[in-house]
């Protein structure tokens, strides 16, 4: 996920405020002169390299539930990593941005993985404690 949305940052001119990566999901805040076809090819992407990786770690029972998963009009694949469809939502203000990094940082805290959302290692929350190790930068919102 981060070497793609390093890629699209770099080649598709993705602007990336937040971000979060847990178990089975993401949540982003992002933006960009082509989303939806930017975030169709991130998605392409990663569920190309985490195929690869299954086949390469001989995980065939995983490969097996995203190949009994895949839905029936699929036709380019015979497995299915991504859950089709995006969920955008227009961000008009700063009050409605904070809402919004509030809950994409607070994501891995309900779930009960942390305590406090700057302990998520996948998460942009920590990208301002001193020392923070980052694993990708966030764009400056204004």
């Amino acid at each position: 996920m981060i070497r793609s949305f390093e890629y699209c940052r770099a080649h598709k001119g993705l602007k990336i405020y937040a971000w979060v990566i847990m178990e089975n999901h993401f949540h982003a805040i992002l933006s960009g002169p082509d989303l939806s076809q930017t975030i169709a090819d991130l998605k392409k992407f990663t569920a190309h390299e985490i195929l690869e990786q299954l086949k390469a770690e001989g995980r065939q029972w995983l490969l097996n539930q995203l190949a009994y998963f895949c839905a029936a009009h699929k036709h380019a694949s015979a497995h299915q990593v991504w859950q089709e469809g995006v969920h955008p939502q227009s961000i008009p203000s700063d009050e409605i941005m904070l809402q919004k990094l509030e809950y994409v940082h607070n994501n891995p805290v309900k779930r009960g993985f942390v305590a406090s959302p700057e302990h998520w290692r996948y998460s942009s929350a920590h990208e301002w404690l001193p020392g923070a190790i980052l694993l990708l930068r966030v764009d400056p919102w204004r």
